[in-house]
């Protein structure tokens, strides 16, 4: 196995898709047919290399296929935004590393995603008397974390920010100078002034019509304005947008993400 390296600390954004991926199931548009692999999206997340190890930012139904994608080689940690599906149903393939360390894959949330977890996942949290055999089931442990108060999490700090989508409170997260803010309709006044300095903003923008849910490009695009990072990216896009169309379109400093782009947290 590989130890993790000090020097290095990395974002890698696995996925960069909606809920349901693109290309979309049974969809022939022209994104959905493209052979640019940017315009192939995953369902949304991220691998952090710290300087003690690894952890993942949610846990997307293509988890497994995402880790083996990033050659990842020990998730000693998963922190989430919020329990939508295609944010935790890939958790179960967690359940590898908890072997591999012989303790409980811990998981950084607020009580309200600890108990939709506990329902999804309740086969994880039953006496292990009465699964099959040892490996039947994800060994799982849960931390608390709460919006503004930060953590440490294998050698980095960070920082919950309370968003909205919709009408959901969910969080993003601050590590450095770099943030990730997946599945955002809105972000509290309060909270802007904790994304102020960044070098990196990773930001929702859904499509160009306006969602309820989500930014959309133009209200995307507003809010990089307002907090002025160096760069900024777009992520959790649907298949109304096209790769390099988008790219060509946005302004300088600002880039769809892609599975796979890797940020430097150094």
């Amino acid at each position: 196995m590989n130890h993790p390296d000090p020097s290095i600390a990395e974002m890698i954004i696995m996925g960069t898709g909606t809920s349901v991926g693109v290309p979309v199931v049974g969809c022939h548009c022209a994104v959905c047919r493209s052979h640019n692999p940017r315009n192939h999206r995953t369902r949304t997340g991220v691998l952090i290399r710290g300087p003690q190890g690894e952890f993942v930012i949610d846990a997307g139904p293509e988890l497994r296929l995402q880790l083996v994608r990033e050659n990842a080689q020990l998730v000693q940690a998963a922190v989430f935004t919020h329990a939508h599906a295609d944010h935790i149903l890939g958790m179960d393939d967690l359940r590898i590393f908890g072997y591999r360390m012989e303790a409980a894959v811990p998981l950084y949330c607020e009580e309200m995603v600890e108990a939709q977890i506990r329902q999804v996942f309740s086969y994880a949290f039953t006496d292990p008397a009465t699964h099959a055999h040892q490996f039947a089931a994800p060994k799982l442990r849960f931390e608390r974390i709460h919006p503004g108060q930060p953590f440490t999490l294998l050698g980095l700090e960070i920082l919950p920010i309370r968003l909205k989508h919709g009408e959901l409170p969910i969080l993003g997260f601050r590590i450095g100078n770099i943030a990730f803010l997946t599945d955002v309709s809105t972000i509290p006044p309060e909270s802007k002034e904790l994304l102020h300095g960044l070098d990196t903003l990773i930001i929702d923008a859904l499509r160009k019509e306006p969602h309820p849910t989500h930014l959309h490009v133009d209200a995307a695009l507003r809010i990089i304005r307002q907090l002025r990072p160096k760069q900024a990216y777009l992520t959790h896009m649907s298949h109304d947008l096209d790769y390099d169309s988008l790219r060509n379109e946005l302004p300088d400093g600002i880039e769809p993400a892609y599975d796979g782009l890797k940020i430097s947290l150094t």
